[in-house]
């Protein structure tokens, strides 16, 4: 830290102490100002020049600093000032006293705290540079969180310190009037008759008003700025258009055509999505036929004797085809036609907030228009610029499905989910396996001991896992695939048959012609969405992998909820999002299942917890099963039980997670768990003996030494000196 932020923390630590010091937070208070009420008009009338500056240097200094009493000092400017003097005096002081917040903020925190909150500031400045002053204004208008915040918020931005001073004070006007007009009204109350006063009960009516008022007037102007230059049509096919049929689509047209609206869903290729048709239901598939091939491979782990694999690769991609086509109703146009939904093949693009261009399968084109519009076209496999990877005609998690022949040697590039699970899955079918993840542990996104676990039954089947390598050129060498990899500065060659490509997917926007309706897609290729799932306009929606943050089916479900309700009810009441308790699981085996924060988040976001631990080679029916291996990881606040996070790695760890997650949902403790009556002998034990065991950890020791006093007393002396006899006997 330079010299001159350290001065400037020291001025800053010297003026707050003088103000605990000389009892600030105590002077600032409406009923120290209105005891001191006579005296002080009395001198202010003597000396208004100096009265209205110093007034006005306290209130910089308070607003600067961000110290209690800015509320208390913007009443105390009506009532010892009145309408005029005090909205001029708390206007500017107000104004100067932000900016100088804005200014500290910006010199002593942006660096780091830009840094350490890159992707966040990253928003904000998207957000300002999008929507400009307004952006502010509306903050200032609608003060959803302490003005205080919002000064040192806005100085690790790029806003101009000239811009934020002049939104800020022209923003600020309406709302500080309102308070020096009330603090008018309360310089008179001399009796409790001035109390039910017209004056008064307007100015209190003010207040409350006020904030509802200046929050219609924004969403009003909002509207107005967002759709200028477009034409809404007289009327609408539909209430609701949905782009696109996996799960946040089919959830939003279900919602929709439950509550009885009428509602469209666009799909162009297969409904179901990625989940029925690429992902979730066919990666299951294929995982549990290697789960059958690792049980006959050992099944001498069950008293039987184990039997070499024998099947053909072709009739197990056969099954995958088969289990999608079982489910496959489930999400099919038929249903959902029987539900009331119209289901249309074919591409939709915007023409405009309410209008979309459809180009039906069969060739033909129609405009459709809707009172509200979901986008939820999902996501596909990123694909990285690797020389040469593309003449590998490389498989992802869509093609994959389509392979019939059995490769002898597969290389996984991906440490991640979809790439251990398929990696697994492919290794117990009897594949040569090699896994380069260029991080230094699988499931990076998980603690390095749940990590490790995986780890170990990895190479405990058979998988090349290659950790810091990154792949950088394939080639086809005297026939052979090759990929070359850099490993710490070393070139390392990895000859292959088939390569999959699992780094990670990408939001999927093509053909949606957003630019036409000014929506540019962020970095990552997700689209921006308010908390409300809206995206820029208020009846336009997007849901599920192509809004992000997270790419799981039950996550895009969740989401639609709150599109589909927003899109068709917006106008009365929004919902905003929660995202405060999401599950997910990887199905490796051992599964990894996990809900809230992990041990290295909550180390990093630097919030104190516990951690109890629970090992599943405890537990009966993993030892009946000889699948007694793995763990429970739960998080607590120190000495309470409500549960932070939780871990399970294991065997059936998915399904033992629900109960942490209804848990977590409903405020529910461990201690809950424990009186809760689990059927023996079940996996779901374990989440009761994970409780138990927090629970012997916060054990009251000082009483229970008090009841092992108790329990002796009531034995009697006789009692105790026949145990000492008895035990004299036993040990001569």
């Amino acid at each position: 830290m330079n010299r001159s932020k350290l001065l400037l923390i020291l001025v800053i630590a010297a003026i707050v102490a003088v103000f605990i010091g000389l009892d600030g937070h105590k002077l600032l208070t409406l009923e120290n100002l209105q005891s001191h009420q006579a005296a002080l008009a009395q001198w202010i009338d003597q000396h208004l020049l100096v009265a209205v500056l110093g007034y006005g240097l306290i209130y910089v200094v308070v607003t600067a600093l961000s110290l209690p009493g800015a509320t208390i000092m913007t009443l105390a400017g009506g009532a010892f000032f009145g309408n005029l003097y005090g909205l001029a005096a708390v206007s500017i002081a107000s104004t100067v006293g932000a900016s100088l917040a804005f200014l500290v903020a910006r010199f002593l925190l942006r660096d780091t705290l830009r840094e350490r909150y890159k992707d966040t500031i990253a928003r904000i400045d998207r957000g300002i540079e999008k929507d400009g002053a307004f952006y502010l204004a509306t903050l200032r208008l609608v003060p959803v969180f302490p003005f205080f915040l919002i000064n040192l918020a806005m100085g690790l931005t790029g806003m101009k310190l000239r811009t934020y001073a002049l939104v800020s004070w022209i923003a600020m006007l309406p709302g500080t009037f309102v308070f020096v007009n009330a603090g008018t009204q309360l310089g008179q109350i001399q009796s409790t008759g001035d109390i039910v006063s017209a004056d008064l009960l307007l100015s209190f009516a003010l207040l409350g008003l006020f904030p509802l008022i200046a929050k219609f007037v924004v969403g009003f102007i909002r509207r107005r700025r967002v759709y200028a230059g477009w034409q809404k049509p007289d009327h609408f096919d539909y209430n609701l258009l949905v782009i696109g049929g996996g799960s946040a689509g089919l959830v939003s047209a279900y919602i929709a055509a439950a509550v009885k609206a009428k509602v469209a869903l666009i799909e162009k290729n297969k409904m179901g999505g990625d989940c029925l048709n690429t992902g979730c239901v066919p990666s299951k598939a294929l995982i549990r036929s290697a789960k059958a091939a690792d049980t006959l491979r050992h099944a001498n782990r069950y008293g039987l004797e184990s039997v070499p694999v024998k099947g053909s690769f072709r009739n197990i991609m056969n099954r995958v085809k088969d289990v999608i086509a079982k489910v496959e109703p489930h999400d099919s146009p038929e249903r959902y036609r029987k539900l009331g939904v119209d289901c249309i093949s074919g591409e939709a693009s915007f023409v405009s907030p309410w209008e979309l261009e459809v180009r039906h399968n069969d060739g033909r084109t129609e405009r459709l228009t809707a009172r509200s519009i979901i986008v939820a076209t999902g996501g596909k496999p990123a694909m990285p610029a690797i020389p040469g990877l593309e003449d590998m005609q490389p498989l992802t998690s869509e093609n994959l499905w389509e392979l019939q022949d059995q490769p002898e040697r597969l290389l996984v590039l991906g440490g991640g989910p979809i790439g251990c699970e398929l990696a697994h899955a492919f290794a117990r079918l009897g594949i040569k396996v090699t896994q380069v993840e260029r991080g230094e542990r699988l499931l990076s996104k998980e603690d390095a001991d749940v990590a490790s676990v995986v780890m170990k039954q990895f190479e405990a089947d058979g998988i090349d896992v290659r950790l810091k390598h990154s792949a950088t050129e394939f080639r086809i060498e005297e026939g052979e695939k090759v990929a070359y990899c850099d490993h710490e500065g070393e070139r390392v060659r990895i000859p292959f048959d088939q390569v999959l490509v699992a780094v990670g997917r990408a939001a999927d926007t093509s053909g949606l012609n957003l630019e036409r309706i000014g929506v540019d897609t962020l970095p990552n290729g997700t689209v921006p969405v308010e908390a409300d799932m809206s995206l820029r306009y208020p009846n336009v929606f997007a849901c599920g992998d192509v809004a992000g943050p997270y790419q799981f089916t039950h996550a895009a479900a969740h989401q639609a909820w709150y599109a589909a309700v927003n899109g068709l009810f917006g106008q009365f009441k929004r919902f905003r999002v929660d995202y405060r308790v999401m599950p997910w699981v990887t199905f490796t085996s051992p599964e990894v299942a996990r809900v809230g924060l992990s041990e290295a988040e909550a180390k990093e976001k630097g919030i104190a917890c516990e951690v109890t631990r629970y090992g599943l080679d405890d537990l009966d029916r993993a030892i009946a099963e000889s699948e007694d291996y793995g763990f429970i990881k739960v998080l607590t606040p120190p000495g309470k039980d409500k549960i932070l996070g939780a871990v399970v790695v294991g065997a059936h760890a998915g399904e033992i997670l629900a109960e942490f997650t209804l848990a977590m949902k409903h405020g529910l403790g461990l201690n809950k768990i424990l009186g809760t009556i689990h059927p023996y002998p079940t996996w779901n034990e374990s989440a009761k003996y994970a409780a138990g065991e927090w629970k012997r950890a916060h054990a009251p020791e000082g009483i229970l030494r008090l009841l092992e006093k108790l329990h002796g007393w009531r034995r009697g002396k006789k009692d105790q000196s026949r145990q000492e006899k008895r035990k004299e006997v036993t040990t001569g």
